[in-house]
């Protein structure tokens, strides 16, 4: 026995689970009293609007909805006619969405615009609506909506995501980024040109 050592095994310890994902509930952030009200909107619908004068800079409200993943949003949304754009989805980030169709707030209801007086803020994978100016009793609050376009979507989809927000930057669409103007040279102006 002289230098040998015996080998013990280490006593067999039963196997780590990988611990089942819970669905993260997240308190949500309430919007303040006497800020917003949701009432008829000239843009699109219900809109919601400033009660009361808001800085520059104040985290307005959360958006808030039932929290899945894209393929069951897209599982709810497959019935749906291609042409109606009309929707509550919010895309968080590759794996969740916020569909605010259910158990949504007022946050909702806030239009798109082209030049808006608010952005969507993802902070800790929850949307918050923030003020980009200061906002004055009255006026509507937007966000630009920056809907991604895809290799599916129709030939005139622009149409079907047409803006409706008035401002004098509007792009027509509420889709990004904007449609690449077609030239309107033809190909062989260029390649004479170059000559």
């Amino acid at each position: 026995m002289s230098g040998a050592r015996s080998k013990r095994r280490p006593a067999r310890r039963p196997a780590k689970r990988p611990a089942k994902r819970r669905a993260r509930s997240v308190a949500p952030v309430p919007a303040r009293r006497g800020m917003i009200r949701v009432r008829r909107s000239r843009v699109h619908g219900q809109g919601v609007f400033a009660v009361r004068r808001i800085r520059k800079g104040t985290r307005i409200i959360e958006y808030l909805g039932d929290r899945v993943s894209h393929k069951e949003a897209d599982r709810r949304h497959e019935h749906k006619d291609f042409r109606d754009n009309h929707t509550f989805l919010f895309i968080v980030d590759r794996g969740v969405v916020i569909d605010g169709g259910l158990d949504g707030n007022d946050a909702r209801f806030i239009n798109h615009s082209c030049d808006p007086n608010c952005e969507s803020v993802i902070d800790d994978r929850r949307v918050f609506i923030e003020a980009i100016r200061t906002i004055q009793p009255g006026e509507e609050l937007t966000y630009d909506y920056q809907i991604g376009r895809d290799r599916s979507d129709p030939p005139n989809v622009d149409e079907i995501f047409a803006c409706r927000c008035g401002a004098r930057s509007c792009r027509g669409s509420m889709l990004w980024p904007p449609k690449r103007p077609v030239s309107r040279r033809p190909r062989n102006a260029r390649t004479e040109s170059r000559a």
